[in-house]
């Protein structure tokens, strides 16, 4: 617990300069293409074109049925992909951050903690704009803005913390064995077919166990929290309180985990270069 608090201290303390060095590194990645940051958001919309034209069509353009309504499949779609990619994105850069970047931090007084942060919070610039696009895509196909999308801020926070506390523990494993992060990238995207980004999971009303496992990803109760947001379905987190709780203790535990880890191995790391 010790070992958490100091975390979280870290994390408050250097919010500010974590921040600036996201908007630079975010920045500095882009500088040198034609349209400069468009291209964060043009991949993801691309990708999203390409999975609503194949799983579409597999589908029929079924519409998708969200606490009891019907929703156009690309709604759908879109609002589960921007919560995925982030996730993604953010998880393999901050993975590798800290080996990546051992040389220089071996030369200043900045607590490695911070640095998984510095990704996240540089793909997190992307997710809202992001946000920003599926809102008015929503609008154009008359999901008007509802009293249900003040649920949004409390799952972006949700989306960033256990994105920062899965990051953290990948960030330390990875620094010790390099391997790590070449599993992680193949293990993540096979995760885009079972988290209910692509087809919901009631498709599987048949096999009920199955369901129940997939549920056991976190990511679920975020995903299905945006939706809910978006497509003003209802109140998400009173609804599923339980599985509310549910989220915050494997957040616990992730936090718990990745701060030991953290703290254990960071003394040491310069040895792994």
């Amino acid at each position: 617990m010790k070992s958490l608090i100091k975390l979280i201290q870290e994390q408050i303390e250097y919010f500010y300069l974590a921040r600036r060095l996201s908007l630079y590194e975010l920045k500095s990645s882009n500088k040198n293409n034609y349209l400069g940051m468009f291209w964060e958001l043009l991949n993801p919309l691309t990708q999203i074109l390409i999975y609503w034209f194949v799983f579409g069509t597999l589908r029929d353009r079924a519409p998708v049925i969200v606490n009891g309504n019907e929703t156009p499949f690309i709604l759908w779609l879109i609002v589960g992909f921007l919560v995925w990619i982030f996730f993604y994105q953010a998880s393999i850069e901050a993975s590798k951050s800290i080996y990546t970047r051992l040389r220089m931090l071996s030369k200043m007084n900045f607590p490695m903690s911070v640095i998984p942060n510095i990704p996240i919070l540089s793909k997190i610039y992307i997710h809202f704009g992001m946000l920003v696009i599926a809102l008015i895509v929503h609008q154009i196909y008359g999901y008007y803005v509802s009293i249900y999308l003040i649920q949004i801020v409390y799952f972006i926070f949700c989306l960033y913390v256990f994105t920062f506390a899965f990051g953290l523990i990948m960030s330390t494993l990875s620094t010790i064995i390099r391997d790590v992060h070449l599993f992680l990238n193949s293990t993540l995207r096979m995760g885009l077919y079972v988290s209910g980004v692509l087809w919901p999971l009631t498709m599987l009303s048949d096999f009920p166990k199955v369901m129940y496992i997939l549920k056991f990803n976190p990511l679920i109760y975020v995903i299905d929290g945006y939706r809910y947001a978006f497509l003003g379905s209802g109140w998400y987190i009173i609804e599923h309180w339980k599985y509310g709780l549910y989220f915050w203790a494997v957040i616990l535990i992730l936090l718990l985990i990745g701060a030991t880890l953290h703290m254990r191995f960071r003394r040491n790391f310069i040895d792994y270069l």
